[in-house]
């Protein structure tokens, strides 16, 4: 799981942020497209997540559902009920929020957050998600993503103490990969291809750990083939099978996901930018990024 959280890491631009809500019918929220994810988890109560394509889905107590690309959505107590937009407040510069709706009718209570990701470079393990990710309750499955739950419902139940945002902004990292572990988890282990299938596979995962772990390290076929134990053709084949690419291909991939992720995140010089993903000089290393984001590696910091 080391390369589920990478490709999480990869993808982040900003910190998550979360909120408590507590709705008693009638009442139906619509929430906005965004560059992200975002999460909702049943505490009590029932309700009917209305996706932005595809048919409705009910959610009862125990029940978690993600959305890998925010596309927009609803969420309401019944499918016919009307959408005003979600406005959740927030304390200036805190992750924590409080969303509810008083009606007369029975209450829903629920965990709901975002993270932001930046779509425009997303894992390949996380591009072939689908748009809705429905785990439903099922006692005793899962039980790690239902202690992050519980934990962070405590959190978001208390009067802020010290450390408040620091302790939600964490655990909202931790739920967000036990959540993705837990929908892996539920897959078919017939499935033969696609990530679900590479992080069951210890040779591919061995490859992309290596890759993950040493992007500046220069790899070939063979070495990497030697990393996870098989003949170089029967890894190639094995590696493009379930990952979707060649291992070349998705080492340069990589290479430049990281480079973009360091030049929007640290200052370092280009010259390090380069050296650390493999890229002996400056120049091949800015010919390398430009073809990959049609964009000098200065004026992508920049921007």
């Amino acid at each position: 799981m080391d390369v589920l959280s990478d490709a999480i890491t990869a993808m982040r631009t900003g910190r998550p942020h979360a909120a408590r809500t507590r709705m008693r019918t009638p009442w139906g929220v619509r929430f906005q497209p965004q560059q992200g994810a975002g999460f909702h988890v049943i505490l009590q109560g029932s309700c009917h997540l209305r996706p932005a394509s595809g048919e409705p889905v009910r959610l009862g107590v125990g029940d978690v559902v993600f959305l890998p690309r925010e596309l927009g959505h609803g969420l309401a107590d019944a499918l016919t009920t009307p959408l005003v937009e979600a406005a959740p407040e927030y304390d200036e510069g805190s992750p924590i929020g409080r969303l509810r709706r008083d009606g007369p009718g029975p209450l829903t209570e629920m965990l709901c957050g975002a993270y932001r990701l930046d779509q425009a470079r997303i894992h390949p393990l996380l591009a072939e998600l689908p748009d809705v990710m429905h785990i439903p309750a099922r006692i005793g499955r899962h039980p790690s993503l239902r202690g992050a739950i519980e934990l962070l419902g405590r959190e978001l139940d208390s009067a802020p103490g010290p450390g408040a945002d620091a302790a939600t902004s964490a655990l909202l990292d931790v739920l967000l990969l036990y959540i993705l572990r837990a929908w892996y988890d539920d897959q078919p282990d017939e499935l033969s291809t696609g990530w679900g299938a590479a992080l069951r596979d210890p040779a591919v995962t061995e490859a992309v750990r290596a890759i993950h772990q040493h992007p500046a390290h220069p790899w070939t076929v063979q070495s990497l083939a030697d990393k996870a134990g098989l003949s170089r053709a029967a890894f190639a084949q094995r590696f493009a099978g379930k990952v979707g690419s060649p291992p070349l291909a998705y080492l340069t991939w990589w290479r430049m996901t990281t480079a973009a992720r360091l030049l929007r995140d640290t200052d370092l010089p280009l010259r390090s930018v380069a050296e650390r993903t493999g890229y002996a000089t400056e120049f091949a290393f800015g010919k390398a990024f430009k073809r990959e984001f049609g964009t000098a590696p200065g004026r992508y910091r920049e921007s």
